[in-house]
């Protein structure tokens, strides 16, 4: 589209003329299109007292610079225009998806935290067991560098690691004396039975195979594969951490609580032997911090 002055020298006689006030006295009226490309924006139009039949050279280039700086002023304000209401549909969107994401988060939880209180209907020490583990293995986790993503996977595999012991008759969780041979065996099953539950739960992180390594040791002597050294998940040695110091500062059914000096010596002399040496000094170094850490809310004190 060409950019074309229109003149309309009797404005009187014009018949898209408009009546009002303003217009009585003139006579001619100058047209000028505004356009960007192909794109008709408006109409500048300058009208004139006088008579006019041609456009002075000067006066016709000033309002063609006019016109033209006039086009892009406007077609920069479409943009403007366009650009925020975009950017208002997409923070829109963008908050849509975020408040749905934070209530799939919250369903998530909510049905973890269930399948964790699943064996607590056998054995309500599992419970709170699996939260302070859980709580512990996340900290371990984030000071040995795995990765908030990592991190999160193995936060949830600590809520539901126990979850096989659903399987295990309520009296021999809760035995208050030394357990059996036989009761032991069925005790080392657990691990095995929960990966077989939480296997079938498309998880984003191997939160099935964390929770079957945590009885896992580096030495191999663990279960329920007998897995050694780098066979074992990162995940999964830390969590064998933290489950070992967990039930040794907590009270069990069969004991008072071993207090945090017994489970930190336990874990610092088989140090490389059972334990990740680096997910051990994370533990050391974190109740060096903060010597209370897991202490409250502990089962029986």
């Amino acid at each position: 589209m060409k950019r074309q002055r229109v003149i309309v020298d009797d404005y009187r006689a014009y018949s898209g003329r408009v009546d009002i006030e303003e217009f009585k006295d003139i006579t001619t009226i100058v047209g000028i299109p505004l356009l960007r490309g192909e794109r008709l924006l408006g109409v500048i139009a300058v009208v004139f007292k006088d008579e006019v039949k041609t456009l002075d050279e000067r006066v016709a280039s000033l309002m063609d610079q006019f016109a033209a700086a006039a086009s892009i002023a406007l077609d920069n304000a479409r943009l403007h225009e366009e650009a925020r209401r975009e950017a208002e549909v997409r923070e829109k969107a963008e908050r849509d998806v975020l408040h749905g994401y934070a209530r799939l988060q919250k369903i998530f939880s909510d049905v973890i935290r269930t399948m964790g209180e699943i064996v607590g209907k056998k054995d309500p020490y599992t419970i709170e067991h699996q939260e302070r583990v859980a709580e512990l293995a996340a900290e371990l986790c984030k000071r040995a560098g795995l990765g908030a993503g990592r991190c999160e996977g193995l936060r949830i595999a600590g809520l539901v690691h126990d979850i096989g012991k659903i399987e295990i008759p309520g009296e021999i969780l809760s035995k208050p004396g030394k357990l059996s041979q036989i009761e032991f065996e069925l005790i080392k099953g657990h691990a095995q039975s929960g990966y077989d539950i939480l296997k079938e739960v498309d998880f984003p992180w191997p939160v099935a195979e964390i929770a079957r390594q945590h009885h896992e040791r580096l030495d191999g002597s663990g279960y329920p594969r007998g897995l050694k050294g780098e066979d074992i998940l990162p995940e999964a040695r830390v969590l064998a951490v933290a489950d070992v110091v967990e039930a040794m500062v907590s009270h069990r059914p069969y004991r008072p609580s071993l207090g945090v000096s017994a489970a930190l010596d336990e874990i610092k002399d088989k140090r490389g032997v059972l334990y990740d040496p680096e997910v051990v000094d994370a533990c050391i170094a974190l109740f060096d911090e903060q010597p209370g850490f897991l202490l409250d809310g502990l089962t029986g004190g």
